[in-house]
């Protein structure tokens, strides 16, 4: 059968790849961002909506269209067609309808993964279009483990792997987080915990008082990360392993770099608690990125002492 309207290639509005360089492009706006801050988890969001968006796209671009029954110029144009109608202007599902579509559409993009996004994108409209400073002092451990599995889905319907969205680092220590919040057994810590509890308690006040102060100077003298003990309030220390790339920035004849590491292991020697393993720290809550920082002077890292190797002597002594 003879066709007589024939399409054209799918505008930007509704290409796949268009709108995943879209997400890769804000995912790129955060390489200098510590993942504690709130413009980091702003750019997460928005390259959140347009992996999802890529990911429907990818199964049929019509489906990211608004499609009315008086309005379906949309649908037509995402069909590959030019709408002849005056002023025309593209109009797309709202995110909320992305992720249910995908819900029902992908057998892995499960309930949890549709809510999640659905939230996490809620606070991006809150951030953008209210008062409210939605993700400002939101821990990153509440919400980037779910962050980095719904990606992990998404990226997989079109073929893709972590690594091609957040680089080589970036993605093994979301792989990491995501089997952490899945591990349910790490849950058996709160145990540990109340044990600990006990035996603080049973101590006098000059003897709890005696250990937490000897623990503040231990923890201020050893390398690691300090926190608050959840079984006895001290002084402890959290160490992990780095993840994502170091960051470096010039200040006052500085170079100043920072690094972020995933917590692996926790120890309080005020009660004798600890705890190994990101998924039973994340559990109480001490799962959280945290960052190191060093300094070096300018001129040491970037002049060596043979910088002037090969240079004839200065014969100008009188």
């Amino acid at each position: 059968m003879k066709k007589t309207v024939t399409p054209g290639p799918i505008d930007t509005n509704w290409n796949a790849e268009d709108l995943y360089n879209k997400a890769l492009l804000y995912v790129g706006q955060t390489e200098d961002l510590p993942s504690d801050k709130w413009q980091y988890a702003l750019w997460m969001s928005l390259a959140l909506e347009f992996l999802a968006r890529a990911a429907l796209s990818n199964i049929n671009p019509a489906l990211l269209a608004e499609a009315k029954t008086d309005q379906w110029s949309s649908l037509y144009h995402a069909l590959g067609f030019t709408p002849k109608e005056q002023k025309y202007s593209p109009k797309s599902i709202a995110i909320a309808d992305v992720f249910k579509r995908l819900n029902i559409i992908l057998d892995d993009f499960t309930a949890e993964h549709e809510n999640f996004g659905i939230v996490h994108t809620g606070k991006r409209n809150s951030e953008l279009h209210s008062g409210d400073m939605a993700f400002e002092g939101v821990n990153a451990s509440t919400w980037q483990p779910r962050f980095y599995a719904v990606c992990q889905v998404l990226l997989a319907s079109m073929g893709k792997s972590l690594e091609d969205l957040f680089g080589k680092e970036e993605a093994q220590g979301a792989l990491k987080m995501i089997a952490a919040a899945a591990d349910e057994g790490a849950k058996a810590v709160h145990g540990d915990v109340a044990a600990h509890q006990k035996v603080w308690a049973a101590k006098s006040g000059a003897e709890q008082k005696s250990l937490s102060e000897s623990a503040a100077v231990w923890a201020t003298r050893q390398e690691g990360h300090r926190v608050e003990c959840p079984a006895c309030e001290s002084q402890a220390l959290v160490h992990g392993e780095p993840v994502g790339s170091a960051k470096q920035q010039f200040q006052d004849g500085e170079i100043i770099e920072t690094r972020e590491y995933l917590p692996t292991h926790f120890e309080c020697i005020a009660c004798g608690l600890k705890i190994t393993g990101l998924s039973r720290l994340s559990v109480v809550k001490l799962g959280d990125r945290y960052k190191k920082t060093q300094r070096y002077d300018a001129s040491e890292l970037y002049v060596s002492e043979d910088d002037y190797e090969g240079y004839a002597d200065d014969n100008n002594e009188r």
